[in-house]
């Protein structure tokens, strides 16, 4: 068989159920062996698109997503979605056609070191030599990147190692058994919550990553603790918990850091920096901190963990559940998310046209069952989501927020419908974001993916104007026209509709739902909100 049969076969044995990806010339013999494959191959219509779609699978199945592109120009393309999964710890496979190996050491037609450009973002990048090793390397590179913390791994697969004809058979996928924690760690760390009047936990995506929101919400209900999350943790302890402090994660005060004001001992559980850096929640540097991860903290002034527990996040928390002391009710958690809850339930009945990002918010959380999907792209629609969006499961509100990167909410979804066909899937997105990615409404049309596109228009980058206007006083190069979102859509074969009153954005949320058909809705938003939410949260006082 050829290298391209070997490669697919083993590819097979790890359980792939889709590539994304977008074929050329030195991928040939690899798309033809898939032809006779079980993986569904999904044709996407750029690189950049394939890659969030994978990036998004690996991030709500916990297996790795698989890309695939071409050489030069392809790989490049591909890249951008590869490095999202790595700073968001997704765990994924990129595979990109290379030239054949007599003419990648000299200049040579779209030859560029792939593997130098992917090395950075990737937990292992590499170059296929010999057909011999393909099982080898298949099975490392899914190995490393399903194995804490998940991130995305790269093979460059030369086109003459393809097409050689090889014997071989893919290696046995071994299921390591997850190591737990010492006991001396774990003594540790029950006594310095005995010791703290006012702990908090801090939740990060390695909870969701671990599947240990059960363990999370017993630890903390038997302990009696407030738990915080990330962004990327929405879901992870319900949002109407009486324990729950909702999100963290604004650059600016908000109510839930006045429980961290408060708070004598943070108990950051599965918790990576890149998801809200310490120094916005802990900058004197005088909170006791204990680190309960799979991995070892990262090294920073503002995060100097006087314990790390180290190995299987649910076997730490179900220890300390029963060894720690619980602590006397605190109605902190109640204080600080009534606020925000009733600033979303205020905004139900807002007539203002556009419509405020929060009437927005609260009709789609209306829309949508608690087990529904939604993901959103990056722009100023992302921080009122972090924010706002009540979440009651995990892997329920997919945000991207290591590498932050606009563009990856259509393909997303895609991917999420793949997942849960029978789920709702919602791609949140700003008009820039869209944009950045539209051409995959072609694919949600060939492939018959009814996703709703809910687009928050300003015809502005959102985000940085705000960010302009409060550091200048004025906005500069951000401003831009769109094209009619309705007739876009249409002319994909979708359906688009436009909200021209506050009132109707819920009705239509409702028909697009029940649309057989990709749905695009054209949301003009009022931004002027974001202004107001910073004059808000800079005189905030806290109400405990």
């Amino acid at each position: 068989m050829r290298g391209a049969d070997l490669l697919v076969k083993c590819l097979e044995n790890e359980g792939v159920e889709y590539i994304f990806g977008v074929p050329g010339e030195e991928t040939l013999d690899l798309t033809d062996a898939l032809a006779d494959s079980r993986i569904k191959f999904i044709l996407a219509r750029h690189e950049g698109g394939a890659s969030f779609m994978a990036d998004v699978y690996g991030r709500l199945t916990a297996r790795p997503g698989v890309c695939l592109a071409t050489l030069g120009p392809g790989a490049t393309n591909l890249l951008t979605g590869v490095a999202d999964a790595y700073m968001d710890s997704a765990p994924l496979v990129a595979i990109t056609g290379q030239a054949s190996m007599d003419r990648i050491h000299k200049e040579s037609h779209q030859v560029i070191d792939t593997v130098s450009i992917y090395r950075p973002v990737t937990k292992w990048s590499s170059l296929v030599q010999q057909a011999e090793v393909i099982p080898e390397m298949v099975r490392k590179a899914f190995k490393l990147a399903a194995m804490e913390k998940f991130g995305a791994t790269h093979l460059d697969f030369p086109e003459d190692i393809a097409a050689q004809e090889v014997a071989g058979e893919p290696l046995p996928v071994e299921n390591p058994v997850l190591p737990e924690a010492t006991k001396a760690s774990l003594a540790c760390a029950a006594a310095l919550i005995d010791a703290a009047k006012n702990p908090l936990v801090l939740a990060g995506a390695g909870v969701v990553r671990a599947k240990a929101w059960s363990a999370l919400r017993d630890f903390a209900e038997r302990l009696n603790i407030p738990v915080a999350h990330t962004f990327m943790a929405k879901g992870a302890i319900p949002d109407d918990h009486p324990l729950s402090l909702m999100a963290v994660g604004l650059q600016s005060n908000d109510y839930v850091l006045c429980g961290f004001n408060r708070a004598d001992l943070i108990i950051a559980v599965g918790y990576d920096m890149v998801e809200y850096h310490p120094r916005l929640w802990n900058p004197n540097r005088d909170k006791r901190i204990i680190h309960i991860a799979m991995t070892t903290a990262e090294v920073d002034t503002s995060y100097l963990p006087q314990m790390e527990v180290q190995g299987d996040i649910g076997y730490s928390l179900n220890f300390l559940a029963q060894r720690a002391k619980p602590k006397a009710d605190a109605p902190i958690a109640e204080a600080l998310r009534a606020p925000l809850a009733d600033m979303l339930a205020e905004h139900e009945n807002d007539k203002g046209f556009p419509l405020k990002p929060q009437k927005i918010i609260y009709d789609l959380r209306a829309a949508l069952a608690s087990d529904d999907l939604l993901i959103s792209d990056v722009g100023a629609h992302k921080l009122w989501i972090a924010r706002l969006y009540p979440c009651f499961r995990p892997n329920t509100c997919v945000i991207s927020n290591g590498l932050a990167a606009m563009g990856i909410s259509l393909p997303g979804a895609l991917a999420g419908k793949l997942i849960f066909p029978e789920k709702t899937v919602v791609a949140a997105t700003g008009d820039g974001g869209f944009m950045m990615n539209s051409q995959e409404l072609e694919t949600a049309v060939r492939l018959r993916l009814p996703v709703v596109v809910l687009v928050f228009n300003d015809q502005a980058y959102g985000v940085i104007k705000w960010k302009q206007i409060n550091r200048f006083g004025r906005a500069t190069f951000v401003d831009f026209g769109n094209p009619d979102f309705v007739k876009y859509a249409e002319s994909f074969g979708a359906q688009g509709y436009k909200v021209k009153a506050a009132d109707e954005l819920r009705p239509i949320l409702a028909e697009a739902i029940k649309a057989q058909v990709p749905c695009v809705i054209d949301c003009p938003v009022d931004y002027s909100e974001n202004l107001k939410l910073t004059e808000q949260l800079g005189a905030l006082v806290c109400p405990i």
